[in-house]
């Protein structure tokens, strides 16, 4: 496979904007350019530098768009994609009215095919690259992700959903089902390709602590693997498991007395925290999960990012379709920021992008991988560009610096604004290629 230079205006990463300051971690070229080899990043630089090191490489110019890595989505739901955007219940209430239903289905492994495949396809379209999704109680469903994962060459965490009680009986397993599937599916797939598997109890409510145990016997067999779960998303959901589990600390002793807690786990919403679940995240290293549109939609709270950060744990941003009311990460960071202004925090334009990226790889221990670009990235790339409807657009033309110029796209744009995306260097729409040497 012969090199390739992508030139546009190009947006870097050296460090964590919430540690490092913005100013410092982010690094803007207006006339730069990202160098792909075999599948992977192999410099990124001046444009001028880099066509004149490599004057025979094809060249893809896209004017004053904008590139970046691919957005990385840290939680959601393929399976939920069909009633997206439904009406009006609180948590438990919708699961059972919408979610449940659907999740049903998944297991005709021609139905969870159909919709993982559609799944990837909206996420693709949105720019978004990698993401981590709960599937089913249904293997086929684990199955169905990671083979439509392969044929596009996508990253993707996925797991086995467990539920053993306060579930329909079709989407119930058992504590050594739940160990047996989630088994035999992570040897199959995880660390095929780009496959990683994620051991999945939904959360302490639908799980006995036989399940949970379970499943953090399994976790603690198989350590490299990540462990996906919710957390403190609503205050009548915090209640349910303090009556479920009277013995519990708090919520997340419920995960953590199961061996459930660890610095690969990722706890989806994080919203209602105590301050002993914040210091033992902290301690461990775990993860919080950020489902800004999901938390609006549902009426969950609002998420504290920049308190978070400040203890150092990882945070991810993510849709959490079909809670979540959109497939785009823009629309995300849009919402992010929303809720840090009701928290009293402004999130800088670098924060967001962080979070959308390089923030939740990390989060995914992916770091390095994807969400940058880094030489020896995968080339998961996104192409912006800043002027894709009127209403952008002429907001964009006052900018006086390259974050004026992004932020009405963060805030006001969708697919229309997705003018590329590359999976493993590959490109899945819109590139404007120009013969070798030609501007």
């Amino acid at each position: 496979m012969r090199d390739e230079l992508l030139l546009g205006q190009v947006l870097t990463f050296s460090d964590d904007p919430f540690s490092a300051g913005w100013q410092a971690a982010a690094h803007h070229s207006a006339r730069g350019g990202v160098l792909i080899r075999a599948g992977r990043i192999a410099a990124t630089g001046a444009a001028d530098d880099l066509r004149r090191t490599h004057p025979h490489a094809p060249v893809s110019d896209y004017g004053e768009a904008l590139i970046l890595p691919g957005f990385v989505d840290a939680h959601m739901h393929y399976p939920q994609t069909g009633m997206i955007a439904s009406w009006g219940k609180r948590l438990i209430d919708w699961l059972n009215t919408y979610t449940f239903p659907e999740e049903m289905r998944f297991g005709d492994p021609g139905y969870a095919r159909a919709q993982a495949d559609l799944t990837l396809d909206l996420a693709l379209a949105h720019g978004t690259t990698t993401l981590a999704s709960f599937c089913t109680v249904h293997p086929e469903s684990v199955t169905a992700v990671f083979e439509a994962a392969e044929a596009r060459g996508m990253a993707v965490v996925a797991g086995k959903t467990c539920m053993d009680r306060n579930a329909p009986d079709a989407l119930r397993d058992t504590a050594q089902t739940a160990y047996d599937d989630s088994k035999a599916l992570l040897e199959t797939w995880h660390g095929r390709g780009r496959a990683t598997y994620a051991i999945t109890p939904r959360f302490s409510p639908t799980s006995t602590p036989d399940q949970l145990a379970a499943l953090g016997a399994l976790w603690a067999e198989h350590p490299d693997c990540l462990m996906q779960t919710h957390l403190s998303e609503q205050t009548d959901e915090v209640a349910w498991v303090r009556a479920l589990f009277p013995q519990a600390r708090d919520y997340l002793d419920t995960y953590e007395a199961h061996a459930l807690l660890g610095a690969r786990g990722l706890y989806g919403h994080a919203i209602h925290l105590e301050a002993r679940e914040i210091d033992r995240l902290a301690e461990v290293g775990a993860a919080a999960v950020h489902c800004p549109t999901s938390n609006t939609f549902i009426g969950s709270g609002l998420f504290d990012t920049a308190g978070l950060k400040a203890r150092g744990i990882p945070v991810g941003l993510a849709t959490d379709t079909g809670g979540g009311s959109s497939f785009s990460m823009l629309r995300t960071m849009a919402a992010a920021y929303e809720i840090g202004q009701l928290r009293g925090t402004a999130l800088h334009p670098a924060h967001l992008l962080w979070l959308a990226t390089e923030g939740a790889a990390r989060a995914l221990h992916m770091g390095g991988q994807i969400g940058t670009l880094a030489p020896g990235a995968h080339a998961d790339i996104c192409v912006l560009d800043l002027a894709s409807t009127p209403a952008i657009a002429q907001r964009s033309a006052r900018a006086e610096d390259i974050w004026e110029a992004l932020f009405p796209t963060l805030m006001m744009g969708d697919d229309r604004a997705v003018r590329a995306v590359r999976v493993a260097g590959v490109p899945l729409q819109g590139a404007v290629s120009t013969a070798p040497g030609s501007a």
